[in-house]
């Protein structure tokens, strides 16, 4: 089954704070925020890294960032955008899609051990922090919160995990690989354009089947 999936665009209304939470036998970190969207607050949780040296977090974090994509994002009215099942732009495929064309490498996180100052995480912090401070716009794309509460999460790749996140047609499970549901972040500052902020996990691999899942042969992206 296809998860629910798309964008939510509004303001913060709370700073961004580093929380751990466990994943198997590591634990992923997130800044976690409050947004407020046509008066209703919803929860971001942003991955930014883990505690486990074998499934770095890699990222892209992109200053000025231009692709026609943005003119869409910036035309969108406050609040979630549903885009459930949409095979192309604005959902997010960073296989099949060229929103990453002209980004730079990907980089390494550090391990973070839940301190403070371990990029990207402080880079984001302090992003979303000025963006709550001056009003910017910021749109997620991710994942919606499934049985009760307002919230987006799966802020990175969703595609190319292997073992139980591998995706089997039928099976109604949260976390599967899937297509066009890619999450990044973006936000509007103004006169100084753009920043977006993409990421994936070492143990996600690239090319994907039709289903998400890696192909014989894939490798890290």
């Amino acid at each position: 089954m296809t998860l629910r999936y798309g964008f939510i665009k509004g303001r913060l209304t709370s700073a961004p704070v580093l929380k751990g939470s466990p994943h198997g036998r590591e634990t992923q970190y997130h800044l976690r925020f409050s947004m407020t969207l046509k008066g209703q607050r919803w929860d971001a949780a942003v991955n930014v890294g883990t505690d486990d040296a074998r499934d770095l977090l890699k990222y892209k974090l992109v200053d000025d960032f231009r692709h026609p994509l943005v003119a869409t994002l910036g035309g969108a009215e406050p609040g979630a955008c549903e885009l459930t099942g949409l095979h192309k732009l604005p959902a997010l495929d960073f296989v099949r899609s060229d929103v990453l064309k002209d980004t730079g490498p990907w980089r390494d996180s550090a391990v973070i051990d839940g301190a403070d100052g371990v990029e990207p995480a402080a880079a984001l912090q302090r992003l979303f922090e000025t963006a709550r401070d001056k009003g910017f716009d910021v749109c997620l794309f991710g994942r919606f919160y499934t049985g009760g509460g307002l919230g987006i999460h799966d802020v990175h790749m969703n595609q190319g995990s292997r073992g139980s996140f591998v995706h089997r047609e039928g099976h109604d499970r949260n976390d599967h690989n899937d297509v066009w549901q890619d999450g990044a972040v973006f936000v509007d500052a103004g006169v100084s354009g753009w920043t977006a902020c993409f990421t994936a996990f070492h143990q996600q691999f690239v090319p994907t089947d039709d289903l998400g899942n890696a192909v014989p042969g894939a490798a890290t992206i």
